[in-house]
């Protein structure tokens, strides 16, 4: 039986709210959202294992190495601290906690629709990356996984940055401010600005091992991956709040980072291998690129019109795929 003292009391009082006292302060929860943050970014710069520097990359296996055993304490002490608040100040039980934070018990329902919801906004790209350059020879067989699992950079990328930023900026964050006066929809909204503003440590990084490129194009960039982060920390506060579950957004984190930002404009065609195909003559390869080039017009009408459709459809069932029993605060 889930544990329903505290979301009892949270019901209440956001149907009553000038008669219910909220067991945290926004102060306190801010605080705490700024202490962490700080502490999850503040490693990175403070070690030599971990700094980047003109000649070393954030990309170099050492570093991202050093940078995951980091952020993984960084986590665990923040965790620590967030169990002790709600437990002393929110008086939740352990189960309550483990409820609020999205831990247990996992949705396997709410991971699927969370996952298909995410994957109707990507339909124009998952399109591309299966059909067009062909890689659902390599999904099938598993290729693509074990490529990319095998170097740092995809642990960093796909387990080890989607697991820690979603405890933090989802699962740590969000129950703290939903105890707070706070209105669930405010907490949608402005929780994930943490999320966004722990990125702009990667101005820094850039000019650091970018010394000869103008600040103009390094700022815009900068602002640019703010405004994504903050866009996609929105949605993940959704899917959280409305699901209560940190494996679903953390999936849905992993997907957004291997399918990348969706275009918006070109002409899609598929990647060209270096030095062509094997054993193959001259006619056969002008043959086949020739044929490739055909088809680029079709496949970029297909693209765009899955895009559309697909944001279509991620609009029409946005409240239904993230409708939970599970979910830790009522949206809209």
């Amino acid at each position: 039986m889930p544990p329903t003292g505290l979301y009892r009391s949270l019901s209440s009082y956001f149907k009553n709210a000038e008669e219910t006292v909220p067991p945290l302060s926004v102060y306190l929860a801010g605080t705490l959202s700024v202490a962490f943050t700080i502490f999850y970014v503040l490693p990175f710069y403070l070690s030599p294992i971990t700094r980047p520097s003109p000649t070393l990359s954030r990309d170099a296996p050492s570093v991202v190495r050093a940078r995951i055993r980091f952020v993984s304490i960084s986590v665990s002490v923040s965790a620590f601290v967030t169990i002790y608040v709600l437990a002393v100040y929110a008086e939740a039980s352990g189960l309550e906690i483990l409820r609020l934070l999205g831990w247990y018990p996992i949705g396997i329902v709410e991971v699927f629709k969370s996952l298909l919801l995410t994957a109707l906004l990507f339909s124009g790209p998952l399109f591309e990356k299966a059909v067009v350059e062909r890689g659902w020879r390599d999904w099938a067989g598993g290729r693509t996984v074990n490529e990319t699992l095998s170097s740092w950079i995809g642990w960093r990328n796909y387990i080890a940055g989607p697991v820690t930023e979603e405890i933090l900026f989802r699962s740590l964050l969000v129950p703290l401010h939903l105890l707070t006066p706070l209105s669930p929809t405010r907490v949608v909204l402005l929780t994930p600005l943490y999320f966004g503003i722990a990125h702009v440590h990667h101005f820094y990084e850039f000019v650091l091992t970018h010394p000869h490129t103008p600040w103009a194009p390094s700022i815009i960039r900068a602002l640019i991956q703010f405004t994504y982060t903050t866009i996609f920390g929105w949605y993940a506060t959704f899917i959280f709040v409305r699901t209560g579950d940190l494996v679903s957004v953390t999936l849905v984190h992993s997907f957004c980072n291997w399918a990348g930002l969706p275009r918006i404009w070109g002409r899609v065609e598929p990647r060209v291998a270096i030095g062509g195909p094997k054993f193959r003559g001259k006619e056969d390869s002008n043959s086949e690129q020739g044929k490739e080039q055909n088809c680029s017009l079709p496949w970029s009408a297909a693209y765009y019109v899955l895009l559309v459709a697909g944001a279509i459809g991620f609009h029409l069932y946005l409240w239904t795929l993230t409708d939970s029993p599970r979910a830790l605060a009522k949206l809209g």
